[in-house]
């Protein structure tokens, strides 16, 4: 099975569990499935999801692991899905874009790093990825739950 087969397959089989999910809780969603890069996407939209999502994500990172549990279960592989309810995740890459490039900015203009408030990893993942794109890096210091981000000026050869 090609990569490309997996990553749909996961797909699928994620969201046949959401569908499940939702109609234990009797919740309706519209899902969507989709492949991004190296990873497996799925959306759920729809009214009422709020409960889904929780405080700050934290019940959609779990409903996240257990869906990718319930993958490698059917695949017997590590899966690295993508799990984003009432859009939510696009949220909260949306801030951490526009805190990237505010913060690049910042470090072309005074050539001193710029630390980020403490972000979860999807968050940083978002940044780093930003920060290299416009011609910066970047590193990630401290320890869970409080890890941060530091943006650093561009050298002074670039």
């Amino acid at each position: 099975m090609s990569d490309s087969d997996l990553l749909v397959k996961e797909g699928d089989i994620a969201a046949d569990y959401i569908e499940g999910l939702l109609d234990i809780i009797d919740v309706d969603g519209d899902i969507d499935i989709d492949v991004e890069g190296t990873r497996a996407s799925v959306r759920v939209l729809g009214e009422g999801l709020d409960n889904l999502v929780g405080t700050n994500g934290d019940v959609l990172e779990a409903l996240q692991e257990l869906t990718r549990l319930a993958v490698i279960r059917e695949t017997g592989e590590r899966s690295r899905l993508m799990l984003d309810i009432a859009g939510f995740r696009e949220q909260v890459r949306a801030k951490a874009k526009d805190s990237a490039l505010e913060a690049v900015k910042k470090a072309k203009e005074t050539g001193e790093p710029v630390e980020l408030e403490p972000m979860n990893a999807f968050e940083r993942k978002v940044v780093h990825d930003v920060v290299a794109e416009a011609g910066c890096t970047s590193e990630s210091e401290g320890e869970e739950p409080d890890r941060f981000i530091v943006v650093l000026p561009p050298s002074k050869g670039d």
